[in-house]
């Protein structure tokens, strides 16, 4: 068993988890800000390849509601996406960015293409990281090979869906793989040197506390090097929301049990893995549920005052061992 040691609130700035900013600003310096990018893909859930109706919870954006249209192209779309946060900006004029490829699948189209909108992104002078939401099925051996060529001009990282460990779930949301191909995925990923990020759906209909820490402890022993935790919303539109209207649905977590679940899972979580989200953003025109996530700013400083008052900090009850797949 590794040991753990306790982090000071200097190891990670004032926050008591190894967040993203702080590994964005210890490698780079400064503050780095993120754009949401959209490659015009569509997805094999979507496109009858696996299924027709995608994700159970997926919008018709594709977790991709905040890019730019895909008609637009990539260095448009990055001016767009600076233009939309500038107010946002506290860094002056000297800001350096992430394309970020957010909508439905992108390593689902033809290499050349890939190659096309990946370049042309990545020779933007103000991008330093490429970053590529995916799914594990669609990292094929070219796409892989591309991926590692691009990894060689800036920093590539690979966002994977895994939402869950549990085949029950996963059934339920029609994720459309089996956890043996999101393990291939994330090997091949590993030994190219290409960072992966996994986001996993916490409130998931069905999955039980216990369930939820299976896949946080299952999760810390891959060789992974991001997370995303994510509040399920549930949003007009989707078969989720559906069912939620049709009062099929019925527990979904309040403010105070997401917090808690939360700092659970971030103790059950090694200390070198970067958290890159903690709450998300659901479209506040398709929100259906719960409500209470779309004060973002009371959801973050919730969890961060508990995590004070418990003395909690990520890694706290990681006690096993990393055991590569």
């Amino acid at each position: 068993m590794e040991e753990v040691k306790i982090p000071t609130r200097k190891k990670w700035g004032e926050k008591r988890y190894h967040s993203l900013d702080y590994a964005l600003k210890k490698a780079y310096g400064q503050k780095i800000y993120k754009l949401s990018l959209n490659g015009g893909m569509s997805c094999p859930n979507r496109d009858g390849t696996i299924g027709e109706h995608g994700c159970i919870f997926c919008s018709e954006g594709g977790s991709g509601d905040f890019a730019s249209s895909p008609l637009r192209s990539i260095t448009e779309q990055i001016e767009d996406a600076k233009a939309f946060i500038a107010p946002k900006l506290s860094g002056g004029k000297d800001c350096r960015y992430i394309a970020y490829f957010q909508a439905y699948t992108n390593t689902y189209a033809p290499v050349s293409y890939l190659e096309k909108i990946f370049t042309e992104a990545l020779s933007h002078p103000e991008i330093v990281l490429l970053s590529i939401a995916t799914r594990p099925d669609c990292l094929g051996e070219e796409v892989l090979t591309l991926l590692a060529r691009l990894n060689k001009k800036k920093p590539v990282l690979i966002e994977l869906g895994l939402q869950t460990m549990h085949p029950r779930s996963a059934e339920f949301i029609r994720r459309g793989y089996p956890l043996s191909c999101f393990e291939e995925a994330v090997t091949n990923l590993h030994a190219l040197g290409i960072p992966v990020i996994v986001h996993s759906i916490l409130g998931l209909p069905g999955e039980t506390r216990e369930e939820m820490f299976q896949t946080m402890d299952y999760l810390a022993g891959l060789p992974i090097q991001g997370i995303k935790l994510q509040l399920l919303h549930i949003l007009k539109g989707t078969d989720l929301g559906d069912l939620y209207e049709n009062g099929r649905i019925k527990d979904i977590l309040s403010l105070d049990e997401y917090i808690d679940l939360v700092i659970s899972c971030l103790e059950r979580l090694p200390q070198d893995i970067v958290i890159h989200r903690i709450t998300g953003d659901g479209p506040g025109k398709l929100l259906l549920a719960p409500l209470w996530s779309k004060n973002k700013k009371l959801v973050l400083n919730s969890i961060h005052k508990q995590m004070k008052l418990r003395d909690s900090w990520q890694g706290k009850e990681c006690k096993k061992s990393i055991k590569y797949i």
